[in-house]
């Protein structure tokens, strides 16, 4: 897959992935088939229909509008953009934590109220439509975790080993570098998305040897999707308690 095939298209590689017919994935939305059949077909699906697919396949919403190559509404996009210099530092952190200090993370930082700023949340540059190639896709799904380029680069460095320059995810989404079994792969431990399902999203055949992430990254993924709706101060105060969570 060189360019960006059209949502219809990828939701019927998700469907046959998941062995899901139209009428199967259409009950589970609580769609007509037949809305269904014409989003397959090409028809530009209602930002409805793609709140109601997430659930259906598994996913989250906001993951679906980007599939979709659609404009992920306010409520679902990241708060505040000065956040994302934070999340990392709660990675870096979250990873050595033993599992039940993750999940006290996890619980605090969905006890903290929604953040709200003074002024509308604005990321222009993520509202771009997948420029073509299938690595556009994965880079701006992570995008919407709240993650810049230079966030990607710790991050996979945290979570999978990969140690790559924050120019060279660029070059990822811009489709100047491989998007290699082993990367897709990589992607799908941040997003905490199964590996065939981006396989099946990007065309890339997985190897043989089934992927399986690392304990220590367990509800990591999830962790930072969380953090993408609090603002800046919620998430540095986030990155002070799990560091002082951290084994002494």
């Amino acid at each position: 897959m060189t360019g960006y095939p059209g949502f219809g298209v990828l939701l019927a590689a998700l469907s046959d992935r998941r062995e899901l017919d139209i009428g199967v994935l259409a009950r589970r939305a609580g769609v007509p088939e037949l809305e269904l059949q014409s989003v397959f077909a090409g028809i530009v699906p209602s930002p409805s229909l793609l709140r109601k697919l997430g659930p259906a396949l598994g996913l989250h919403a906001e993951d679906v509008f980007v599939i979709a190559g659609a404009t992920v509404p306010d409520d679902l996009a990241p708060l505040d953009a000065e956040a994302r210099r934070w999340v990392p530092y709660v990675v870096e952190h979250a990873v050595d934590l033993p599992s039940e200090k993750r999940g006290e993370l996890r619980h605090l930082v969905r006890s903290l109220p929604r953040g709200k700023l003074l002024q509308p949340p604005s990321f222009p540059q993520l509202y771009d439509a997948p420029a073509g190639p299938p690595g556009a896709l994965l880079v701006r799904m992570l995008r919407y975790r709240n993650l810049g380029w230079m966030g990607m680069a710790r991050i996979f460095l945290f979570m999978t080993g990969r140690y790559w320059s924050a120019s060279t995810y660029g070059m990822v989404g811009a489709g100047r570098k491989e998007l290699t079994p082993d990367l897709v792969a990589d992607f799908g431990t941040l997003l905490g998305i199964p590996a065939g399902d981006l396989a099946a999203l990007t065309g890339i055949a997985l190897s043989e040897v089934p992927h399986t992430p690392e304990p220590a990254v367990a509800g990591v993924a999830e962790l930072i999707r969380d953090l993408r709706r609090l603002t800046a101060d919620q998430v540095r105060h986030i990155s002070e308690a799990a560091a002082s969570m951290r084994p002494t």
